[in-house]
């Protein structure tokens, strides 16, 4: 047997607990075109792994654990030079027979733990996809063998997983909580979702292993289905009078970026991370660096839009960030939660919406008025238009609502001309404009006409108007109402 080569950082196990938790595989030579690799897991222990070249590419083997926080006995948990000696084996084989790859004791774990890594390095939503891996699967399938999973158990754990409570969020060390049982068609609808994507997320562990040779069977998980209409896309989006109504109940810091969501239709943390230099105020556009997508896009600005950027940009540097808390400090993930929640309550907007609706709103807004789904895909930045198609197709297709406005008949209904709409060009008293009153502004903008519609909606010409939102000494009755200068009395 060849000689094993010497590695202080890797056949030390005091030196590879230094080693960074959840970094990237440290490899060391362990023959020709033959490398043992190292890496310590977000659970802290670390993990071997074979790879030779051949033919320009690589081919990979995990090898088991190693002995960072137990003894080692050979076969499941090595030392490194256990780990070398295993590694060899297994490449003998390998280069003999390429089938030989295929490992009966590959488990379930070991699988994940490949894919993983892989990903880590090749795809986005590393967190999320870890979280999902260590809360759904690794606790049901970790310590099975792979080669012996059945389609049964699987489908077992997919009804389980969908009929199981939402776990809540809980601090690192507390006990695991969850929501209470779903009930409504909505909330069991997203639960099946939830399963769906751990379903995905398990296939795409097994499909890895499987491509690399490490199984030699996909038929146990390819048999599997996901639960039939559970994604079917519930697109919550805002009205422009609702919109504004947002904007203006919000602190004047966050209010810049919800402005922004709605001017771009961008992600938060596409914005919260937008430096001037992305900003093109020559052409009037946005560029997007890459992110979900993994391509960078460009956003074309409205005249209004072109107008508010050119407002927060004023004064900037290339590398300076366009938008910042009061403080001065960047947006970080969720620090707008709180800030949203309050706004859409002071706004009357219920149920709340969160930051993502704000990207649903400005591609539905185009979509009603007419813009079609590859420009709206293409602004959004989505790889191709069939997610575009699921959450705004039926907006685009004005075929159904024009044969129901041109076919669909009257039954006899007249409209109650007593009822008004109290918009934008309502007036008090004689002619007086809302916005003429001298109403104290609290800081979150004009509280008017928006947030008047918002309230009272349909106002019966023969009914009192209520109070001014936030006002409510101001009292105004429908028969001091205007509408285009005209009076209406009831």
């Amino acid at each position: 047997m060849a000689q094993n080569k010497r590695n202080a950082k890797l056949e030390n196990r005091t030196n590879r607990l230094k080693l960074p938790i959840g970094g990237e595989r440290h490899w060391v030579s362990a023959g020709k075109g033959l490398s043992l690799g190292y890496r310590r897991t977000a659970d802290g222990y670390g993990t071997w792994e074979a790879r030779q070249r051949i033919k320009g590419k690589y081919k990979y083997s995990p090898l088991g654990e190693a002995d960072d926080y137990k003894d080692a006995d050979g076969e499941k948990v090595l030392t490194y030079f256990d780990a070398t000696d295993k590694a060899r084996r297994w490449a003998a084989d390998f280069l003999k027979d390429p089938t030989a790859k295929l490992r009966e004791s590959l488990t379930v774990r070991q699988a994940a733990e490949h894919y993983l890594a892989w990903f880590k390095d090749h795809r986005k939503a590393y967190k999320e996809t870890y979280l999902n891996v260590h809360a759904h699967i690794i606790p049901v399938f970790g310590d099975k063998l792979a080669s012996e999973l059945k389609t049964t158990e699987i489908k077992a754990w997919l009804n389980k997983l969908a009929a199981t409570p939402a776990r809540k969020r809980a601090g690192k060390g507390k006990k695991l909580a969850f929501r209470s049982a779903p009930k409504t068609e909505a909330e069991k609808r997203a639960r099946k979702s939830s399963a769906n994507r751990s379903l995905t997320i398990l296939k795409a562990i097994l499909n890895k292993a499987f491509q690399d040779e490490l199984l030699a069977d996909d038929t146990a998980w390819r048999r599997v289905k996901p639960f039939e209409n559970a994604d079917e896309p519930i697109t919550r989006f805002l009205t422009e009078a609702e919109c504004k109504r947002l904007i203006n109940a919000c602190d004047a810091d966050f209010r810049q970026l919800v402005k922004a969501g709605v001017f771009t239709g961008a992600r938060y943390t596409e914005l919260t991370t937008l430096k001037a230099k992305d900003v093109n105020l020559d052409n009037g556009s946005v560029f997007i660096q890459p992110s979900k997508s993994g391509k960078g896009r460009h956003i074309p600005l409205s005249p209004d839009g072109l107008d508010f950027f050119k407002t927060q940009c004023a004064g900037k540097k290339g590398g300076d960030t366009v938008f910042l808390k009061k403080d001065g400090k960047p947006w970080g993930r969720n620090h707008h939660v709180r800030f949203l929640q309050a706004a859409c309550a002071a706004a009357k907007i219920t149920p709340a919406i969160g930051f993502h609706e704000l990207r649903h709103t400005y591609a539905s807004l185009l979509a009603q008025a007419g813009a079609d789904l590859l420009t709206i895909s293409k602004l959004l930045g989505h790889a191709d238009t069939r997610i575009t198609s699921r959450h705004y197709a039926h907006l685009c297709d004005k075929t159904l609502a024009n044969a129901v406005k041109n076919f669909l008949p009257s039954f006899g209904h007249k409209p109650d001309k007593k009822v008004v709409s109290i918009g934008e060009k309502a007036k008090i008293g004689h002619g007086e404009s809302l916005r003429n009153h001298p109403l104290p502004d609290r800081g979150r903008g004009d509280p008017y006409p928006d947030a008047i519609a918002g309230r009272h909606g349909m106002v019966d010409a023969g009914a009192d108007c209520g109070a001014i939102p936030d006002h409510p000494s101001k009292h105004y009755s429908a028969h001091k109402i205007h509408i285009s200068g005209q009076r209406i009395d009831p």
